[in-house]
């Protein structure tokens, strides 16, 4: 897990390539990064359901393939990737590493 400025930083870039992102309904949320196809993708999704039921955080889901090419390539061999507005989670995670994030 990282926890460090380039959160931040990447967060911004990824605001820049999806303008949608930095809305304040979305600022605050958690990324799912992915991408259709994904069966680890599916995996993590579920993975954060059932962590919403003793947990009510707010996800949204983020396409890596909707980046350009370079930002996509960052995330390419580590999706399924959770970035909170502070810490990155690359996959395999679990339940309890998401508890770590709060």
């Amino acid at each position: 897990m990282q926890d460090d400025n380039n959160i931040t930083a990447l967060r911004a870039r990824m605001i820049e390539a999806q303008p949608q992102l930095g809305t304040a309904i979305n600022l605050d949320k958690w990324w799912l990064l992915g991408t259709s196809g994904c069966h680890l993708c599916d995996i993590a999704e579920q993975l954060i359901i059932q962590f919403q039921a003793v947990q009510p955080i707010i996800y949204q889901h983020v396409d890596i393939a909707d980046f350009d090419e370079l930002l996509m390539m960052e995330f390419a061999t580590t999706i399924p990737v959770i970035l909170t507005p502070s810490k990155r989670l690359n996959y395999p995670f679990s339940v309890l590493d998401l508890q770590r994030l709060l």
